[in-house]
């Protein structure tokens, strides 16, 4: 069974209070679940993490490489500026998937910048929470083209 690990960047545990209009208003909590439970179904394990420090985020990245065949990253803030995140996706050599609630392109000029997109198997925003759906369906379908491809 594949194992997945879903992280979570600053402020994503306010989910469902801060900027509903931005978020929405499901809470972290029932987004984490319904991730979960779309994992199950695709046959993986999924665990859930969140931290509002860039250290806590690259110590998990670095970990999840001896424990997890790939990643789901919300870097949130993070995702503009730290080049320190941006080397840890590097450094592990598991997929990493990009996701955004909101569509990172068409808000602040400043938001539009990724500096860990080039690190990733690629980027998922603007569904909402079903952007955290699709990173795991990515990383479902990328799986089985591999392994039809070993065949």
């Amino acid at each position: 069974m594949k194992k997945i690990l879903v992280i979570h960047g600053p402020n994503l545990n306010l989910l469902g209070e801060r900027e509903p209009g931005v978020y929405g208003t499901d809470t972290y909590d029932s987004i984490n679940n319904e991730i979960i439970e779309h994992a199950i179904n695709r046959q993986f394990h999924c665990e859930v993490f969140q931290s509002n420090h860039e250290g806590e985020i690259i110590d998990t990245l670095h970990l999840a490489r001896k424990s997890f065949d790939g990643v789901v990253i919300n870097a949130g803030a993070y995702t503009h500026y730290s080049y320190a995140i941006r080397d840890a996706i590097a450094a592990i050599k598991i997929p990493v998937i990009e996701v955004h609630i909101s569509n990172i392109n068409a808000r602040d000029e400043f938001r539009s910048r990724s500096v860990i997109a080039p690190v990733c198997v690629g980027s998922i925003c603007g569904f909402g929470k079903d952007s955290y759906i699709l990173a795991v369906d990515a990383l479902y379908y990328r799986w089985e083209n591999e392994e039809a491809a070993e065949a």
